[in-house]
C-alpha cells in the first residue's frame, strides 16, 4: 500500500538553498576520480545515491553548457529522481536476492509514484517531475514505465539516466557488489548504441577518460601502464604505455583495464 505523502511537503526551499549549492560546489572539482571515490562512501545508499546522481548530472550539465538556472533545476531534478521509492516497502528496497515478478512490478512503479508526487508540489517544474518518471526509460524503448523512445524522453531525464546508471553500477548494493570503474564506462559505451542517449554518454565517458590521462592502470595481464591519450571518437579505448611498448585499446582488445591505480 502506498504511504500517504502530501504534495508540497517536500522541503524544496531547503533543497535549493542548502543542498543544490553543495552539488554545484562538488561538481566544480577537477579531480574527477577523487570525486567519484568520495561518492562511494559507506553511508545510507539511497541518500548517497541521490546526492551522487545530482553531482554527476550537474557535471554533465556543465559540460553541455547549461546556464546556472538550468543547472539548479537539473541538480534538484536529479536528487529527486528516486523520490517515488518512499512509497516502496523497505523489505523490497533492501532485499538481498532477486525480486519476485510481483515485487519488481511494484518497484518499477516508483517512477510513476514520484512523478505524481512532484507534479503536485509547488515550485517543481514539469521537466523535473519528468526526470522522476522517465529516468528508467531507454532510447531503444526497452525501459519503463512506458517504453518511450528517443525524443519522447525529456532532456533532463536522459541526463539523469546516464548519471543514475553510472552510480548504481559502481556502488555496493544489498543484492550485488559494485562493478569496477572502467568496466562500467566500457559497458556504458556499448549502451550508447541502444539504451542510453549516445551524445550524453559519449560526452560523459570522454570527459572522465580525459581526466585519467597520466594515471596509472592495472591491466588484466597483471602489468601496470599509464594512460597516454584518449581518442575523441573512441574514448573508452585509450592509448596505454606499458614499459617501452604502446597498447592501442581501439585496435587491441585482448587486454583490458582492470583497475585505475
Amino acid at each position: 500500500m502506498k504511504k500517504s505523502v502530501k504534495p508540497g511537503k517536500i522541503p524544496l526551499a531547503d533543497l535549493c538553498t542548502n543542498i543544490v549549492p553543495i552539488i554545484h560546489e562538488v561538481s566544480d572539482v577537477t579531480n574527477l576520480l577523487g570525486l567519484f571515490a568520495a561518492l562511494q562512501s559507506k553511508d545510507d545508499y539511497t541518500y548517497r545515491h541521490n546526492i551522487a546522481v545530482g553531482a554527476i548530472s550537474s557535471l554533465i550539465g556543465k559540460w553541455q553548457g547549461l546556464d546556472r538556472q538550468e543547472l539548479t533545476q537539473l541538480a534538484a531534478a536529479a536528487m529527486l529522481h528516486d523520490v517515488g521509492k518512499i512509497f516502496i516497502p523497505q523489505h523490497i528496497l533492501n532485499k538481498p536476492g532477486k525480486l519476485t515478478d510481483e515485487e519488481y512490478a511494484l518497484m518499477k512503479n516508483h517512477t510513476v509514484f514520484g512523478y505524481e508526487l512532484l507534479k503536485k508540489t509547488a515550485g517543481i517544474h514539469h521537466r523535473q517531475a519528468l526526470a522522476a518518471l522517465q529516468h528508467h526509460e531507454r532510447m531503444d524503448g526497452s525501459g519503463y514505465p512506458y517504453g518511450l523512445k528517443q525524443e519522447e524522453i525529456a532532456s533532463f531525464s536522459r541526463v539523469v539516466s546516464v548519471a543514475d546508471v553510472f552510480h548504481a553500477m559502481t556502488s555496493t548494493r544489498a543484492y550485488r557488489t559494485p562493478s569496477p570503474f572502467y568496466e562500467v564506462l566500457f559497458q556504458m559505451e556499448k549502451d550508447t548504441f541502444g539504451a542510453l542517449d549516445p551524445a550524453i554518454t559519449r560526452l560523459f565517458i570522454e570527459k572522465i577518460m580525459n581526466s585519467l590521462i597520466g594515471h596509472s592502470v592495472l591491466l588484466t595481464d597483471g602489468n601496470e601502464g599509464t594512460i597516454l591519450m584518449v581518442k575523441p571518437h573512441d574514448p573508452a579505448h585509450p592509448l596505454i604505455q606499458v614499459g617501452n611498448r604502446f597498447i592501442d585499446r581501439s585496435k587491441d582488445g585482448s587486454l583490458l583495464i582492470k583497475k585505475i591505480l
